[in-house]
Formats: structure tokens, sequence, C-alpha cells
């Protein structure tokens, strides 16, 4: 069986948990490969909604094993609560559920602090991170004096490195920003006790999915964020400290080439993301409403995360070609359809312009995203309620040409639409 990959195409927020718990009732594992708490997935099932940030969502399947892999970031304190709370809601999640590579990095208290000053001194040119001390982690790994998962397993040698990171983290949060102290000691002391708790839980994830795969078992990896929040291929600096794309399942997994059968990109039909950023087709007032939600539902338009109100646009296809690209999609997975109902109108930017000269695809990547002015097609809107339609043919005329008119532009079919939060609101096309 192959390694089934699952992709944000924007900038993240796409619906992926969804399409991920949608495949995992036929994966073995699925694995977060890539990200930290900094990410967030919501799955409804039934009348529980479950909103995960670490924990794969597809481990609401009974049958499915989780994996968090050595190219995560984990806050143990986000994870003790998810563990809870899953429990709470009567999901097991046992140490033979949910194994953490031991090559996966901590988060500590001082790598939050140091987010939260890094970004209060950026000023004006603030990236609108979310602070929660992904950044930093990143940052002790590439410096090589992180800590891991697996120096958990010796308690002594992982508290004398706490302490000895929040010390030297106090030098830079006292003397460069003017920020408070941690306590080092009380930081230790703290974290030996998640030491002791996810011990059990330690593991070589990455001999435990290769040995899955020569066992012909599937594996479902779980991307966090989007391809244009990509450390190098996404719009930077506005982008996340680490690669969500397809190829980084592989090193965020420790798996070797030869394994990869589906890429599925996952897309809005419409575009939207938190943070700063450039955003070509970006819209306001009435329209970001309608296309934002009020914020009363819990799939509207607020980041799971951050509870910040998504900013919101069309379609964006230049930027979807791209994600094709360096993704290597196989197909898409086309999301929140039924929230485009009612509008007279679609907007789709099938191109950019600038200074006289028209740009199917990017010039230079999406870093640089201000000089261009999106070419927009107009296409007819629908008024059908969309809500219990389970078939391609059962869409609207004008629904079946917007998802046609989406493949014709990317070379990508569309291989699943979803027209609700449900699990059984997604419409598979052949």
């Amino acid at each position: 069986m192959p390694l089934d990959i699952i992709i944000g195409a924007q900038w993240g927020d796409e619906g992926k948990g969804r399409i991920v718990d949608l495949l995992a009732k036929n994966a073995n594992f699925v694995a977060r490969y890539s990200g930290g708490d900094n990410a967030g997935h919501t799955v409804t099932v039934g009348s529980a909604t479950h909103k995960l940030h670490l924990i794969p969502s597809g481990i609401v399947h009974e049958h499915t094993i989780g994996i968090l892999g050595n190219g995560v970031v984990i806050n143990p304190t986000t994870l003790q609560t998810e563990i809870e709370r899953l429990r709470g809601a009567g999901v097991s999640l046992t140490p033979e559920r949910l194994r953490i590579s031991y090559a996966a990095h901590i988060i500590t208290p001082a790598h939050r602090a140091l987010d939260t000053a890094l970004e209060k001194s950026r000023g004006a040119e603030a990236l609108g991170t979310t602070q929660r001390g992904i950044g930093p982690a990143y940052t002790s790994k590439v410096m090589r004096h992180g800590i891991r998962a697996g120096d958990m397993l010796d308690v002594e040698t992982f508290a004398d490195a706490i302490k000895a990171q929040v010390e030297e983290t106090n030098l830079q949060l006292t003397r460069l920003y003017d920020a408070e102290p941690l306590d080092p000691q009380q930081v230790a002391v703290a974290y030996v006790e998640f030491a002791r708790l996810f011990a059990p839980y330690i593991d070589d994830t990455a001999t435990i999915l290769h040995h899955a795969l020569r066992q012909n078992q599937s594996i479902l990896a779980e991307g966090a964020q989007g391809t244009l929040l990509d450390l190098d291929h996404g719009t930077y600096p506005f982008v996340t400290s680490s690669n969500p794309t397809a190829p980084a399942a592989l090193t965020g997994l420790g798996l070797g080439l030869g394994h990869i059968g589906r890429i599925v990109g996952v897309t809005k039909a419409f575009q939207t993301r938190v943070g700063e950023g450039p955003f070509p087709t970006e819209v306001s007032g009435d329209t970001a409403t309608r296309l934002r939600g009020t914020g009363e539902n819990p799939w509207d338009e607020f980041g799971t995360t951050t509870g910040r109100p998504r900013r919101v646009g069309w379609l964006d296809l230049p930027l979807l070609r791209y994600a094709v690209r360096i993704n290597g999609l196989t197909e898409i997975a086309l999301t929140k359809l039924d929230v485009l109902t009612g509008l007279p109108e679609i907007q789709i930017c099938t191109a950019y312009r600038d200074a006289g000269r028209t740009h199917e695809h990017l010039p230079l990547g999406p870093a640089n995203l201000a000089p261009f002015t999106p070419i927009y097609e107009t296409l007819p809107g629908w008024d059908e309620d969309l809500w219990d339609v389970r078939a391609f043919s059962q869409l609207p005329a004008a629904a079946c040409n917007y998802i046609l008119r989406i493949e014709d532009l990317i070379g990508v079919p569309v291989r699943m639409v979803s027209v609700g939060p449900e699990r059984e609101q997604v419409i598979h096309i052949d």
C-alpha cells in the first residue's frame, strides 16, 4: 500500500482535517510531518466537533495509529490538553495508538516568550505569527541546540537541558527585548512531569512506518498549514517556519522515495488567509462578510488556532497552478463549495497583469505579489442549496461548470467536493 499525502494548496485553513478524516477510514496510520500547534484542523463527526492542533485529525477513527514525525515541533502542554480532550470525547489515545518520534523537537516556554518578544519588536513590520514558539523552536533545531523528544527518556539530563535553554533565552529577553525573564527551575520542574507523561509514547516512528509499508499497510501523511506558507516556496517572509509541501513529508517522517501514491491538494472554492502578507484577490465589504461568515458557526472563516477572522477573496488560479507544480498534485479536493451559493456572479482569477504583461504562472514565485493585478473571469452563480447534494450530477449546472472550469485551467482533476462540514457532505467524482 502507498503513502498518500494530503496537502494544503493555499495559505492553510483549506479544510484538510475533514479530508484527512474522510480518507483515514482506509488508512492504518495517520502521520503529521511538519509544523506545530500553530496549525489547526477541525473535524465534525455528528454533533461532535474536534479542533486539533498537533494530533493527526485522522485519529478519531478508532482503527488508526497516529504518528507525530521528526519534522514536527511539539508543545507538550498542547499535546496533553488534546489527549485529555479526545479521551473525554471517547477517543482512545493510549501509547499504542499515538507514537512520537524521538527526533521531534520540543517547544518550551522560552521559545514562546522569545517569539512574543520578537514579534513585538518588529512593530509595524510584524509578520502576524501565532506567537506559539514555532519559529524559535525551529531556530534551535537548525542551530543544533534544540531539545528533542528522545531527551525526555533521561529525565535528569532533560531537566538540565531545559534549565540551560531558559537561562540562555533569558539573556536575549532581558538584554535585547527588555522583556521579563522566565524562572528556569519552575520551567524545568513542569517539563520533567511532561517527560514522565510522554516517555511511553516516544519511539522510532520512521522505522515503524517503514515496516508498515513493507507489510502493505497504508499511511496517510497529514500536512499542516499550506503551500503558500512554505518556508522556501511560500509568500516569504510571511510564511511559517517549516515546509508543509509534499516533498517534506518524506524528510518529516523519515521515509525514502518510492512509496508515494496520491498527492491530494485541498483548496477552498475561494481564497483565505490569516495574518499579514500579499493577497491579490482579497475582497472587502459585503462580499467579504458573505464569504467569511459571522463566526456563529464553527466552520465560518475564523482561525482554529488564533480565532482571528480570516481574510477572504476569490479563488486564485495562478497560485493554485503553482501549488500543483510544487507538490506534484495528482488531484484536488475542493472544499466549501456551498459557501458560494446565492452569489449572482463568481469571480475567478485566471492570470495576473503587471506592466502590460500577462502571467498565467508566477515569474519569480509568490514572494512578491504586490506588482500584480488579478485578471478575472466572471462565472454565473447559483441559488440552489447544496447541503443535501451527494453526487456531481445533482449539482446545479453553474456549480458543475465552476468545478470543470477550475479543472480546465489547472490541468488536475477535482476528485472531491465538500458541500458542508459533515463527513457525508463530500461528493466523490470519478
